[in-house]
């Protein structure tokens, strides 16, 4: 398994590429959690560990990079309703 975090303002992405299929490829994973800058609790905003139904690419940079984006997708698209 290979792992990235990205800090994106309140949040934290936490990507993964899950090896799938005897090393024929990986699976995109992610995780944001929420940060919250005065000290208050994590909280999990959102998670899917088998992204695009779990289509498999070829490479993890390739998985990495999709699940980030995922992540980013999230933060941005969702933030304000993941803040309430």
């Amino acid at each position: 398994m290979h792992f990235e975090e990205v800090d994106a303002g309140d949040f934290r992405i936490y990507a993964g590429a899950i090896e799938k299929h005897r090393r024929c490829g990986y699976v995109a994973a992610v995780v944001v959690m929420r940060e919250p800058g005065n000290g208050g609790f994590r909280e999990e905003a959102f998670r899917d560990e088998s992204l695009a139904g779990g289509f498999v690419w070829p490479t993890p940079n390739e998985a990495l990079r999709f699940a980030i984006n995922a992540g980013r997708d999230v933060v941005m698209c969702r933030a304000g309703r993941l803040a309430a």
